[in-house]
């Protein structure tokens, strides 16, 4: 199949080199200069573990290209895939400024029958937006369907190569079913549907997701004033079919380019049919304050004065093994430390350059390692599971520290971890092991 990939964010490129490697013929489209000139040099513009390999393979293999031109890239195709952002507005509604601007572009370049696919997340009813907006261009025959992605960053590849499910939703019993041959490699768990089912499907799923983090994020809360452990109380939880284990982490909250976007979104779509969702309203609150809760510790340890103290912080990124820091809890962390007069130390693996163009320089020591980060500090934040922190020798970050206080926001270290050392340690919904830090603790004195 000829496939026009139009975008080459996260989901438009992994899907574009995806396709490519199970051997169809794909040109990936965007009008970023950087991006093509990056693709076309053969690296890619984001970080993504497997990602920059498979792109060269294809683009060796000739089945895979890069361009900014649009119109070239559609002419003749078999299935077009809209993979553009949809940032959110300032009201918490998508932008769909370019989803608009794509769809009249493949319009005017659209020569023949060809199948047009929404993969952006959409609000209900966008799809037949752009089928309206198509039709009103152009006289050439085409099926519009509905294509949602539930890709996750830092294991898109595998996610889009070994699928838990495919959606579709299509009017054309033909066009489904062809967009279904197309994935059928990759899993038997094809859903087909009506499109405005398939649109809602993807808030849906995201929310449900949003939902589970912040929930058991409160029972971690509880968990901390009545002496329950959030991970044995997540472990029980999880091993009930029904509700299963994934996304019972507790910690800062969600961050992201999704969650955050999507759950404001479906709450704008439930207010324009006059219906208040009000248990996402409440998802989204929660995981609001929910990063708060690391300054709070600190301001609780240091007296209410973080003036002029010196803290640590180890990951930037809203998750391990991506380099998007988009509602990154660390941000908005970071910013509220730096306001209060912190001297910040801050390393992250991957995501350095990324969160440093968001958050700019000010207050804050970019540091190359993650000893370097702690030096000298007095306390050190843990905002980002990545790896590499797990495998740090505890024992050698004391002696790096001015003060051995650790705020694990991501329950990374065990009890056994934390063993023959001094740390005073904090981590979400596990009271018995924070050694030295409650509510009512003495004041460190300096």
């Amino acid at each position: 199949m000829k496939i026009a990939v139009i975008g080459t964010g996260y989901v438009g490129l992994v899907s574009g080199i995806c396709y490519a490697e199970l051997g169809h013929a794909v040109v990936c489209v965007d009008k970023d200069p950087y991006k093509i000139a990056t693709l076309q040099g053969g690296g890619v513009p984001i970080y993504e573990p497997g990602l920059e390999e498979l792109s060269r393979r294809g683009v060796a293999a000739g089945r895979l290209r890069y361009t900014h031109d649009l119109q070239e890239a559609v002419r003749g195709t078999d299935l077009v895939i809209i993979a553009v952002g949809t940032p959110p507005l300032p009201s918490g509604e998508a932008d769909l400024s370019y989803i608009d601007a794509a769809a009249a572009e493949i319009a005017d370049a659209l020569d023949g029958y060809a199948i047009v696919a929404v993969k952006s997340t959409v609000p209900v009813g966008t799809n037949e937006r752009v089928r309206d907006l198509i039709r009103a261009r152009t006289a050439v025959p085409f099926d519009s369907v509905s294509l949602p992605e539930f890709l996750r960053e830092g294991s898109a590849v595998r996610d889009t190569l070994e699928p838990d499910r495919v959606v579709i939703g299509a009017d054309s019993p033909a066009a489904a079913e062809r967009i279904a041959e197309l994935h059928r490699p990759l899993t038997q768990k094809v859903m087909v549907t009506d499109i405005r089912s398939a649109e809602m499907l993807k808030y849906a799923s995201n929310a449900f997701l949003a939902t589970k983090i912040s929930f058991i994020n409160e029972i971690a809360n509880i968990c901390e004033k009545v002496g329950a452990d959030v991970a044995e109380v997540a472990a029980g939880m999880g091993l009930d079919r029904r509700i299963g284990p994934a996304f019972l982490g507790a910690g800062i909250g969600y961050g992201g380019s999704c969650f955050p976007k999507d759950t404001r979104a479906l709450i704008q779509i439930a207010g324009h049919v006059e219906y208040e969702f009000k248990l996402l309203r409440s998802v989204v609150e929660v995981n609001r304050d929910q990063r708060m809760r690391i300054v709070r510790k600190l301001e609780t340890i240091f007296g209410g004065e973080l003036r002029s103290k010196t803290i640590g912080v180890w990951g930037l990124s809203f998750k391990p093994n991506t380099d998007d820091v988009r509602e990154s809890p660390a941000l908005e962390i970071m910013r509220h430390l730096v306001d209060s007069g912190v001297r910040v130390r801050a390393y992250d693996p991957i995501a350095t350059p990324s969160f440093r163009g968001l958050f700019g320089d000010g207050g804050v020591v970019w540091c190359d390692g993650a000893l370097e980060a702690a030096s000298g500090a007095d306390a050190l934040c843990l905002l980002t599971e990545w790896e590499e922190f797990a495998r740090i020798d505890l024992r050698r970050l004391q002696e790096t520290m001015r003060r051995p206080i650790l705020i694990d926001g991501r329950n990374v270290f065990k009890e056994s971890d934390l063993a023959g050392t001094a740390f005073i340690y904090y981590s979400i919904g596990r009271p018995s092991l924070n050694q030295g830090i409650r509510e009512e603790m003495p004041i460190l004195q300096y």
